[in-house]
């Protein structure tokens, strides 16, 4: 009988991945709360397993007394001189119990809380293992989507796809398969509860990772994200290798890598510049597809002025100011953009009127 019983704490702990000693744990609470149901008491009570035999003890705790009112927690004096002659009135003593004599209903007991502590060792686990997940991209599949909110299978446990954090204007299907980021990992009392986003400028940097051998590798460096999660992304790329095109690592050939992160993204449209190390050159660069003429710069203010062809000023601004705006996220400046017959005039009223104005920066991406 006890080697079984051991042979099933062993079976449990591998198909579960819960510790021995968390089950033997929970046998023993297990033990002690089917005590206390059997006998209707409160008493003190200790019970012990041992992991290698498969032994079971409990021991409850009893008052010596000259009478016994209740013999669970009490016992005779003259019954515990027999296990030693020092024992006084009021002195308390351990004594075993026979699990034979437990109940049916003390026997249900015990397997619920076996069962309860179990799940709960279980739940901790998943917790363990998901939150170290955070921030990475885990392939989920829809189960269902219910006002507005789509649950998600992500393995052991599910996630949370939440209205706002879902892609403008995409829409799911069960058993469905899509890449998301998590976001968070929150431990409830059902189990853990996983947080999870298509929207966060996040998931595009993983993507790139899981497609990009060059930035696994740290050859390329991926130095910053500006996205507007459905319509556009502007990704800052550089290599450490001079004979190393990042973005052309990014795009792949005949832009195979990139077309597979646009298609995970619902055919969101993805920029990818080439950092630079000159404030302006970046700028300049972030603006694509819109050629730029000049930048003026002020550092103190973080403030750029860009000059572009009057042709370009449409877009480089972009539709709604989407192409500025990004491109100011992008490198972290405030941008006004000004095409070239505007800063020819204002170049013309300066050298008419005096002396040179000081600059305005009215425009924040």
């Amino acid at each position: 009988m006890n080697a079984a019983f051991i042979e099933a704490l062993n079976a449990l702990e591998k198909e579960r991945g819960i510790g021995k000693d968390v089950l033997i744990s929970a046998i023993e609470a297990a033990l002690i709360s089917a005590y206390k149901r059997n006998y209707g008491t409160s008493a003190n009570v200790r019970a012990e397993v041992d992991p290698e035999t498969g032994d079971i003890q409990i021991f409850a705790s009893k008052t010596v007394v000259e009478t016994v009112e209740n013999p669970h927690n009490e016992i005779l004096l003259s019954e515990a001189r027999k296990v030693n002659g020092l024992y006084e009135v009021g002195d308390v003593l351990e004594e075993e119990v026979k699990t034979r004599d437990f109940g049916r209903i003390a026997a249900q007991t015990a397997k619920q809380v076996v069962v309860q502590r179990i799940r709960e060792a279980e739940r901790g686990n998943i917790y363990e293992e998901y939150v170290e997940k955070e921030n990475e991209v885990l392939t989920a599949i829809v189960q269902r989507v219910e006002k507005g909110n789509a649950y998600v299978e992500l393995g052991k446990t599910d996630g949370l796809l939440a209205a706002n954090e879902m892609i403008p204007g995409e829409t799911y299907e069960n058993n469905q398969r899509l890449k998301v980021y998590v976001l968070e990992v929150r431990k409830e009392n059902k189990g853990p509860q996983v947080l999870v986003s298509r929207t966060h400028p996040g998931l595009v940097k993983r993507l790139f990772e899981l497609e990009v051998p060059e930035i696994q590798s740290g050859v390329v460096q991926i130095k910053s994200i500006a996205r507007e999660a459905g319509f556009r992304t502007k990704v800052a790329v550089h290599s450490t290798d001079p004979q190393v095109d990042a973005v052309g690592a990014c795009v792949g050939q005949r832009g195979a890598r990139v077309e597979r992160i646009v298609n995970e993204l619902h055919n969101e449209k993805i920029d990818i510049i080439e950092w630079d190390s000159d404030s302006a050159v970046y700028i300049a660069k972030a603006l694509s597809p819109a050629k730029v003429l000049m930048v003026y710069i002020n550092e103190e203010e973080k403030a750029a002025k860009v000059i572009v062809p009057d042709a370009q000023l449409s877009l480089a601004i972009g539709k709604e100011g989407q192409n500025a705006r990004l491109a100011a996220k992008l490198t972290g400046w405030k941008i006004d953009i000004k095409n070239q017959s505007q800063a020819e005039e204002a170049m013309d009223a300066i050298f008419s009127d005096g002396p040179l104005p000081a600059p305005e920066f009215d425009t924040e991406g």
